[in-house]
Formats: C-alpha cells, sequence, structure tokens
C-alpha cells in the first residue's frame, strides 16, 4: 500500500518490515494486525488492517515518530 501523508509518500513495498503483529485469527472479524515499517530516509510508519469489526476496518497508513514507533515495539514485544 502507498500512501501521502504532508506532501511524503510511505510505501509497504519500498520500505523495510520492522515488526507485525497481529490480534485475533484470520477471518475473525474482530480481529486486526498492525505492521511497523521503516522508511529508506528512517521515518516510522505503522500499517493497519483488520476486520469489519475491528478498531482498523479498512487498511490504511499512520506515520510515526520514532519515539511513537519505540514505544509501539516496546508494547508488543
Amino acid at each position: 500500500m502507498k500512501k501521502i501523508i504532508c506532501k511524503k509518500e510511505y510505501d509497504t513495498e519500498t520500505s523495510s518490515l520492522v515488526k507485525k503483529v497481529t490480534f485475533g485469527a484470520f477471518g475473525d472479524p474482530m480481529g486486526y494486525e498492525e505492521t511497523l515499517y521503516q522508511t529508506e530516509s528512517g521515518s516510522y510508519f505503522l500499517y493497519v488492517n483488520g476486520g469489519e469489526d475491528s478498531k482498523y476496518p479498512k487498511e490504511d497508513i499512520k506515520r510515526m515518530s520514532e519515539k511513537a514507533a519505540k514505544a509501539w515495539l516496546e508494547e508488543n514485544n
């Protein structure tokens, strides 16, 4: 997925996957996944996608600061 936020492109195809976390089983309408990526320039973003009843019913990209990315990693260890 590719998204432009504040004139900066975030692309899951060209960025490095840092960590992926899955909540629930495949096909679970409440289940979702969060995947942290780092761009070539060092920026972080979270790719999210989930079931229709989850907190991420549509796939999306959310930019993150380095501090937020590190906090996310600590929460998901």
